[in-house]
């Protein structure tokens, strides 16, 4: 039952994507970062496998109806736990994201699953072929979450063989606004877009240039001289880079009379997500103009 719920609400949450897709602001064609011969020639990879669990990555389906999708069996070794296995973070090509994955398995049994990305944001920004596929797999007791975890651990995934793989690295557009950038981190503000869903939302391409997980926050935003928060805040992994959108909904909007947006300002900050207490890595007031 848990996993039907959980089947539902990324059905659901895919439809309302696909049904929002709207002109992208990135200049990228869809030819950039594709391979030389764009075939898969991926074989089967044993992503984990010790006492307690396994985890094999059987094969690739780049069609599915989910999205670009990884075909995985998980393997519940226990005698007495069930296992909750999950993709704590993951990247392609670099860039980071977040599949739909997570499996309850119990103990003693066995699951055929897909881990699946939606990659529209990719696509619209040139990412091209998924060459490296970087999986932090974790899998814990479901039952009890203050055990430690059975497993938390990286690995790669080559589809076309590891000396193909390439780093996305994004082309600068003219539209760009480059709001933070020093040795630590950049924020870019790629363009804006208006949906009838999600509302009005800045997006972001956020650099992680250290070897820490980053943490980026907004506070004391408003809109034309009108508090408005977008309660935004993403992390962005060591190294990584990530696509982000800084989002207000219409109801906001709506409230303060705001039909058209001529001046957004915020505090934005970053931070070490592990030690809050260490210096900031940016913290700086950021006005925009749309």
């Amino acid at each position: 039952m848990k996993k039907f719920t959980a089947l539902l609400l990324v059905m659901m949450l895919i439809f309302t994507l696909a049904a929002c897709g709207g002109e992208t602001t990135s200049d990228n064609n869809d030819d950039k970062g594709k391979t030389e011969n764009n075939k898969i020639t991926f074989t089967e990879v044993v992503a984990v496998d010790n006492t307690e669990c396994l985890i094999k990555i059987t094969g690739i389906d780049p069609d599915n109806m989910w999205g670009y999708s990884l075909n995985a069996q998980l393997e519940n070794k226990s005698a007495d736990k069930t296992y909750m296995f999950t993709v704590d973070s993951a990247a392609i090509n670099g860039v980071q994201c977040d599949p739909f994955f997570a499996s309850e398995v119990a103990a003693g049994k066995k699951d055929n699953t897909s881990i699946s990305f939606s990659g529209d944001d990719l696509k619209e920004n040139g990412v091209g072929d998924y060459t490296d596929i970087e999986l932090t797999f974790r899998v814990y007791d479901n039952n009890n979450w203050e055990a430690e975890d059975v497993v938390k651990e990286t690995v790669h995934i080559y589809p076309y063989g590891e000396d193909k793989a390439v780093k996305f690295e994004r082309e600068a557009q003219t539209t760009d606004n480059v709001i933070l950038d020093n040795e630590y981190v950049t924020v870019i503000v790629t363009g804006y877009e208006e949906d009838e869903i999600w509302g009005y939302s800045a997006k972001l391409f956020l650099i992680n240039k250290t070897d820490k997980e980053v943490m980026f926050s907004v506070n004391e935003a408003s809109v034309n001289g009108f508090m408005a928060d977008p309660f935004y805040a993403t992390s962005v992994l060591a190294g990584k880079c990530k696509f982000s959108s800084m989002t207000w909904s219409d109801s906001t909007f709506e409230e303060n009379g705001i039909t058209a947006v001529e001046e957004i300002e915020f505090n934005l900050r970053a931070y070490d997500y592990d030690d809050w207490t260490a210096t900031d890595f940016a913290n700086e007031k950021i006005t925009l103009n749309p």
